[in-house]
């Protein structure tokens, strides 16, 4: 399947470039938004200061894809509103709502993507990519053992979801 959506939009691209949508939210809204995310829960402001810095916005119709299921990806998204379905297979087997957010595992290793994401109303989210966090580690290593810590607490919070 050929490469293709939003995780390829502005893959290298020039910091230059303006998003998608032009932000609405401030940069203290998006640090809020990444704090959020489980794997992240360990960083300092510093860290996540420098990580919303590098997000941009985008803004989905209902029924429009986010990611698709089998994609290779290199994004994380964190909701900021609306509500989209997960889907595996042709099953729907979640919901992401606001404050919520998906993409951890490409973010991390640039792999496929283990289920579709759909919007089923308006949806906004904020996108970090997997570049970013990337530089982040290599430049800060110690932001590492962070990152591993709040990885191990998804783990244990879906393991905990499956029993």
């Amino acid at each position: 399947m050929p490469a293709r959506g939003p995780d390829l939009l502005l893959r290298n691209a020039d910091p230059q470039v303006q998003p998608e949508v032009p932000r609405r939210r401030t940069r203290h809204q998006t640090v809020t938004a990444l704090r959020g995310v489980p794997m992240f829960a360990g960083f300092s402001s510093k860290h996540l200061q420098r990580l919303a810095k590098e997000t941009d916005e985008l803004a989905f119709a209902p029924g429009e894809p986010i990611v698709e299921e089998g994609m290779l990806g290199e994004t994380l998204f964190v909701v900021l509103e609306g509500r989209a379905k997960v889907v595996r297979g042709k099953r729907t087997i979640a919901r992401v709502l606001p404050g919520e957010f998906f993409g951890e595992l490409s973010a991390l290793d640039g792999g496929p993507r283990t289920a579709s994401i759909v919007a089923e109303t308006p949806v906004r989210v904020i996108r970090l990519f997997r570049k970013t966090l990337v530089e982040l580690l290599r430049d800060e290593p110690k932001v590492t053992i962070d990152l591993l810590e709040g990885i191990a607490r998804r783990i244990r919070e879906i393991d905990r979801r499956e029993r």
